[in-house]
């Protein structure tokens, strides 16, 4: 199947400032933050047909898993950047990549075989490689100095992990329930992040934004898989992705005192999901446990394939398909990560912040 068109976008919109407040925005990931990386890849998971980008700006798919933006389009665009276009759509050219690449690949995850069952996807090693690539290509186009600069003003964004549990984990691939406890799984995930973030700060990136897992126990996958009664949240499912944020931000407390110059900030996508579900009426949100697209009980049992399986309006629904919640969901979240408007879930900072506080000291 050939990969979709996905435009390159600069939407002409009130957040998109005239003066970017950073250079660039480069994102690391998985299904949460793809922008089309997976529409070139031979594989299951892919968001390059109706009904996926029902609601975006174009009104076309695009490879984003929802009916509309994901939550780095938001944060690009509070950046004052266009949308970040995705790196395997993108021609090549340095000036395509100067205000940022997506690397994001759905089914990816930390370990490099998490997905593999759905069929081609860019592991987190691979993508932060690319990452590498790209820079090698500033230095030899830019200078050593300009590329330095460029890289350590600019900010990072990184969402993956929950392939693992998804994918791995929960799958018990290879047997790793009995080689690991959760909370062992936990810690060798978070070590492992811990690792790449230091060889990432090590070729001069200095703005991080690591992002929490969200409650995959309320998803309406595992609802019909564990059948829950009224939409209940699968508890053991939660409980192992709340300990993975309580690990990673432990990690960033610690690697914030031994990088004293990088600003890296921890976002709790689990916090503020919860808030959403809990206090849905307050957000606008009608419907907590059914997808908008799929089929079987809470639309969870058979993926979003056709735009027969969609419902009218994704805006009353917190989730879009089986993992993945809507556009209204994507928005509220970058609103916290930005400048905590609906919930404080970014420690120590939120991104606003960050990016003004350093700011200012570089102009001192």
């Amino acid at each position: 199947m050939p990969p979709s068109s996905s435009p390159l976008l600069s939407p002409a919109s009130p957040l998109v400032s005239s003066s970017p407040l950073v250079p660039a925005l480069f994102i690391i990931g998985d299904s949460t933050v793809d922008c089309g990386n997976n529409n070139y890849l031979g594989t299951f998971a892919r968001a390059d047909r109706p009904p996926y980008g029902r609601d975006f700006d174009t009104h076309l798919p695009t490879g984003r898993f929802s009916n509309g933006r994901i939550p780095v389009d938001y944060l690009a665009l509070y950046l004052g950047l266009p949308f970040v276009p995705s790196y395997l759509g993108q021609t090549g050219e340095m000036e395509d990549m100067l205000h940022g690449v997506n690397y994001a690949s759905a089914a990816g995850g930390v370990i490099f075989s998490s997905g593999s069952e759905l069929g081609q996807h860019i592991s987190f090693t691979h993508q932060i490689q690319q990452f590498g690539d790209t820079y090698q290509q500033f230095v030899l186009g830019l200078g050593e100095d300009v590329a330095i600069d460029l890289i350590s003003s600019s900010v990072l964004y990184i969402s993956i992990g929950i392939n693992d549990y998804i994918h791995y984990y929960l799958r018990n691939v290879s047997n790793v329930q009995n080689l690991y406890l959760p909370w062992g799984f936990n810690k060798f995930l978070a070590s492992t992040m811990r690792q790449e973030i230091k060889n990432l700060y090590n070729i001069n990136v200095r703005r991080f934004v690591i992002m929490g897992l969200p409650p995959i126990g309320c998803a309406p996958y595992y609802l019909q898989r564990y059948k829950s009664n009224n939409g209940e949240c699968v508890e053991e499912i939660n409980d192992m992705i709340m300990e993975f944020n309580f690990f990673m931000r432990y990690m960033i407390d610690e690697l914030l005192h031994e990088l004293p110059d990088a600003g890296i900030i921890f976002c709790d996508v689990f916090q503020g999901s919860m808030d959403i579900i809990q206090n849905h009426k307050s957000y606008g949100f009608e419907e907590t446990a059914n997808a908008c697209c799929g089929l079987g009980r809470y639309n969870g049992w058979i993926m979003c394939m056709s735009t027969q399986m969609v419902c009218r309006n994704a805006s009353g629904h917190i989730w879009w398909d089986q993992f993945h919640p809507t556009d209204a969901v994507n928005a509220i979240l970058a609103d916290n990560v930005w400048s905590s408007r609906h919930t404080e879930m970014c420690y120590p900072m939120n991104l606003k912040k960050m990016v003004f506080s350093q700011n200012l000291n570089n102009l001192v």
